[in-house]
């Protein structure tokens, strides 16, 4: 018998390879130094293996580690303070975020990534001004991230419509030296399941010379940009105005897009641009239910993916979309194309799930590590309780009910168990390497000081929401 590090073994197994979902039945599969080193029937593991950590998951179902592949995880400390209202950016977020200190987005970060974990998130994006903090929080969570230092030239203050931004050489030339710091110091650690890219908030947010510098530092270390890309019309505005030409355009003239370019939203992209982008060989990450919110516009995904290109879904920031739960991402992506299309087998839920596991993972240069379940790939899964009343009751003849459910019923309390690396990080309801109830409590305690803070900047705005206080609305 081969001693190995853990067996999970499950009646129904969604491996996520081939072009389906790979399901197999009464499955098991053999984990060692993280790794899965083999999958078979459940006589064949255990007639093979042994192991003093055994996973039965009897009454579960066993998906790859979900992706959620955008977060802002950082705002997650001013939830709902920014629906509903337009110019998004400047009049919902702006007084709030410009009052943010480190410590308020570490303990936004530490919010998030609860609620991540929860609801089945294993690996997730992030992008923000906390990065160096958000590394070491995912060493202690034990999840995996692929995490996005915030470059920007444009001096933080609310602009008007179609003001343009003032750009400060010096700030973008720090926040960049600020970026290669953090790649040379946490890039491939945490056993590596710590990724660092670079991440210019945006074509408008850097100056052109700074761009150039960030593709240049990724291609040399051999890692991916991150970039906020056809944003929104507030975007597209400012490189107009800029440079005279749109931002989708504009970035294949002068050779950004390739596949080292991660596109996050694309909201403001026309079919036609969407298909350069895919065709570059670049990755979309689209945040459904952010931009629905903010935007009221569904992303391109259908457009992209048709056009051969790898989209992965993310949630985005919890001001804008409220959650940070990746099966509500999966019911949105589906639900809102359906909508837009007038076609309801457009995204089915299957190819929902893929976008939140294998396709996601090779959007972000991620797939010959986690997003499937299969020998040589890094044990990252969940399991899925079949005995919670959104997934009951369950059909296996003539169809398969489990993944219509997740996709559009489940909540996410009906993820029983996560492992990241071989190593469970949250079981039946408890996150393992974190007093979490401590951390929520810290979180809690920093909305006072930050709606003081933001208050005469909100009513100077004078924005949709705060129309809606003055109303007795909210």
């Amino acid at each position: 018998m081969k001693k190995v590090d853990m067996i999970v073994k499950a009646p129904h197994v969604y491996t996520m390879t081939g072009d389906g979902v790979g399901y197999k039945a009464d499955t098991a599969f053999a984990v060692d130094r993280g790794k899965i080193v083999a999958l078979a029937d459940i006589q064949s593991i255990e007639s093979e293996y042994a192991s003093e950590e055994i996973i039965d998951a009897s009454h579960h179902a066993i998906f790859p580690g979900l992706i959620d592949a955008h977060m802002h995880t950082g705002w997650c400390i001013c939830r709902g303070l920014a629906q509903d209202t337009n110019y998004w950016m400047m009049y919902g977020m702006g007084p709030f975020s410009a009052v943010l200190t480190e410590e308020d987005q570490n303990h936004g970060s530490n919010l998030a990534i609860i609620e991540a974990i929860r609801a089945g998130t294993t690996t997730f994006g992030d992008g923000g001004d906390n990065i160096g903090y958000v590394c070491e929080a995912v060493n202690r969570f034990g999840i995996r991230g692929h995490l996005v230092p915030m470059i920007r030239s444009a001096k933080h203050k609310v602009y008007q419509p179609g003001e343009l931004y003032v750009f400060d050489d010096a700030m973008g030339k720090k926040s960049l030296e600020e970026n290669i710091d953090l790649y040379e110091k946490w890039h491939d650690k945490g056993d590596g399941r710590i990724k660092i890219l670079f991440g210019p908030q945006g074509a408008d947010f850097v100056s052109y010379d700074l761009l150039k510098k960030c593709q240049q530092a990724a291609k040399e270390r051999n890692t991916k940009l991150h970039v906020h890309t056809a944003q929104g019309d507030r975007e597209t505005i400012q490189i107009e105005k800029r440079y005279g030409k749109r931002p989708i355009p504009w970035l294949k003239e002068n050779g950004f897009l390739d596949e080292t370019w991660i596109a996050i939203h694309l909201t403001d992209a026309s079919d036609e641009e969407t298909k350069v982008v895919a065709q570059s060989g670049a990755s979309m990450v689209l945040c459904p239910g952010s931009i629905g919110i903010i935007d009221g516009i569904v992303p391109p995904s259908v457009v992209f993916q048709n056009a051969g290109g790898n989209s992965a879904l993310g949630s985005d920031q919890a001001p804008g979309n409220n959650c940070h739960n990746i099966i509500n991402e999966m019911k949105n992506v589906a639900l809102f194309n359906k909508i837009k299309f007038e076609n309801p087998e457009i995204i089915p839920a299957w190819k929902a799930l893929r976008m939140a596991t294998i396709e996601g993972a090779r959007a972000l240069g991620l797939g010959d590590k986690v997003g499937s379940l299969e020998e040589g790939k890094c044990a990252d899964f969940i399991a899925i309780d079949l005995s919670k009343p959104t997934m009951m009751p369950l059909y296996t003849t003539p169809m398969r009910n489990i993944i219509p459910n997740l996709v559009y019923s489940a909540r996410g309390d009906e993820v029983a168990l996560s492992v990241v690396n071989g190593k469970v990080i949250y079981r039946d309801g408890q996150i393992m390497n974190v007093n979490e109830s401590e951390m929520l409590n810290q979180a809690a305690k920093r909305t006072k000081r930050i709606g003081e803070e933001a208050s005469e900047k909100f009513w100077e705005v004078g924005g949709t929401n705060a129309q809606f206080m003055k109303g007795d609305c909210l």
